[in-house]
């Protein structure tokens, strides 16, 4: 029985194998070079070809027993394998869970999102509505709905960005205010609102312009609204913003929107309240403009400018944080610099 000699050869050797082996892909390579297609047990069995006919039966019984033998070594050397395998790879990956944790930054909100929130909160307080709108706006809110017809001088102040000749990019957030005004129903009350987002205008980016930026812009419109309850709105905003001991003066200015219209000052240093013109280093600083609504403003949106009337005012959130915090370049705003953005950090 030569081939029977030679099947428990191969089981003696691949058994001896298997108990060396010591990686699965060593492991592999044998279960292939002993049990594969072209494996030696294969070829030896090719020869039963020659047994005689009583002979075959009781190699082939004998063959199949070697082979069960040897694949179920190769299965328990391989669990034995994966398991030392896995040991090792949580042996190499333990966690010291007595270390101390490593602690997660918390970050902050942009410091123009945290003056503009501030500013809303105020507003909201006092009864007023946050309305939101688009960034890409067309000419007709952007500018006609607001007085300022097609070749109007002060289009030249607001330049912006065309996609086609009638489609921009907001350059204030006016247009807000004149679609909720078109849609507003006097009849269930009064209209007091603001429209906080980011505007844009074609300017040259330096120390204190951009060519984005952000504005506030709020509306009321009322009976019998009067330019002392937009001076007392302001006088509340300045020390809600900048501290409690400020004051404001109004200057006579001009807005196609607003007549009359006016600049408002924020006395600041120590000579606040004198009456020299407007800048910090005499006591005063321009902050916004606002006015009384004009009459044309109303009759395009279909409200009877005979009953209705009110005010609007327009601030920067970047103008104001520059102010309260001493920020001398807006462009610190946007460049995304973690050395400046972290002194905003907000306590919990």
């Amino acid at each position: 029985m030569a081939l029977q000699d030679e099947l428990t050869k191969i089981q003696t050797d691949t058994l001896a194998q298997i108990a060396a082996v010591q990686d699965l892909s060593g492991l592999n390579d044998i279960r292939v070079q002993v049990l594969g297609k072209k494996g030696a047990l294969t070829g030896v069995l090719r020869g039963m070809k020659d047994l005689t006919p009583e002979e075959r039966p009781k190699v082939g019984s004998f063959a199949n027993t070697v082979r069960d033998a040897l694949t179920t070594a190769i299965e328990d050397r391989h669990a034995a394998l994966a398991a030392a395998a896995l040991q090792a790879k949580l042996a190499k990956e333990t966690i010291d869970v007595t270390l101390p944790g490593r602690p997660i930054h918390r970050g902050t909100e942009h410091v123009l999102d945290q003056v503009m929130d501030e500013v809303e909160q105020l507003f909201m307080g006092m009864g007023y509505q946050v309305v939101d709108g688009p960034e890409v706006e067309t000419e007709h809110y952007n500018f006609e709905m607001l007085n300022v017809p097609k070749d109007h001088p002060a289009r030249d102040m607001q330049d912006t960005f065309y996609i086609t000749p009638d489609v921009l990019l907001r350059s204030q957030t006016s247009p807000v205010q004149a679609r909720t005004l078109e849609k507003h129903d006097f009849s269930k009350g009064p209209l007091k609102m603001i429209s906080p987002g980011r505007v844009y205008r074609r300017d040259t980016d330096d120390a204190t312009h951009s060519h984005q930026f952000h504005q506030v812009e709020g509306l009321v419109i009322d009976k019998h609204i009067t330019m002392a309850d937009l001076k007392g709105t302001l006088e509340v905003l300045a020390k809600h913003i900048f501290g409690a001991d400020r004051k404001i003066r109004l200057r006579p200015s001009y807005f196609p929107f607003t007549e009359p219209s006016v600049e408002i000052d924020v006395s600041w240093g120590q000579t606040a309240g004198s009456d020299d013109v407007t800048s910090k280093d005499n006591g005063w600083v321009e902050v916004l403009g606002a006015g009384m609504v004009h009459p044309n403003v109303l009759k395009s949106a279909g409200v009877d400018a005979d009953v209705y009337g009110g005010f609007a005012f327009g601030l920067g959130p970047d103008r104001f944080a520059m102010l309260k915090y001493g920020i001398e370049d807006i462009r610190n705003f946007y460049l995304n610099d973690q050395r400046f953005l972290t002194q905003f950090e907000q306590e919990d």
